[in-house]
């Protein structure tokens, strides 16, 4: 399978500029929060799931995960496949965001953020440097599980502001940090240990 070789992220920034358009057209018909935000229940709408990653609220809110996009995606999507890449963006742009509802009282969230942290995730973890360290040392389960729920917390926290989902961001970080350490963009057959392993 090929590579992306980076151009998975020009992909996505397409799909998110594309989405906003029909945001701003559907706006005039009062369709925005059926066919893009992510609301309880789940259940009337279970297609915003998907849709509400590539949606946001704003074109600041647009740009500002652009800009993250290109920095922390980029070199995620030149060291998978561009199917490994979208398919990463949606499960871990979608469990963040189930999270931030199901848990909290938001009245909906949309936007890539919880899958941008999980590409930043993904890059601390699963790089050469942090693969090279964690073969010449033995990490318990509990300290990288923990190592890993600190990181997460310190950058939510960092990145907290009004009207921003923080546990999305925490979700999209721990699975992308997660997924890094087990290997799971990796285009090969090879699988690095998972850090959770002997967990049922």
């Amino acid at each position: 399978m090929a590579r992306a070789s980076g151009g998975a992220v020009f992909e996505l920034l397409a799909v998110f500029v594309l989405v906003y358009a029909l945001q701003l057209v559907s706006a005039f018909a009062g369709l925005v929060g059926s066919l893009f935000i992510l609301s309880p229940p789940v259940s009337e709408h279970p297609w915003t799931v998907v849709t509400s990653i590539y949606a946001h609220n704003g074109l600041g809110h647009l740009v500002s995960n652009a800009v993250a996009l290109l920095i922390f995606g980029w070199p995620v999507a030149r060291a998978t496949t561009r199917f490994r890449f979208h398919l990463f963006v949606i499960v871990s742009g979608s469990l963040a965001g189930l999270t931030q509802i199901l848990v909290t009282d938001v009245a909906g969230v949309l936007g890539a953020s919880g899958a941008v942290f999980a590409l930043l995730g993904y890059l601390l973890a699963g790089n050469r440097l942090s693969s090279s360290l964690a073969s010449l040392v033995e990490i318990p389960t509990w300290l990288a599980l923990t190592v890993f729920v600190i990181i997460a917390a310190i950058v939510t926290l960092a990145t907290a502001s009004p009207g921003v989902a923080l546990i999305a961001h925490f979700i999209g970080l721990m699975v992308g940090l997660l997924a890094g350490r087990i290997g799971v963009l990796d285009p090969g057959s090879r699988r690095r240990a998972s850090p959770a392993s002997g967990v049922s």
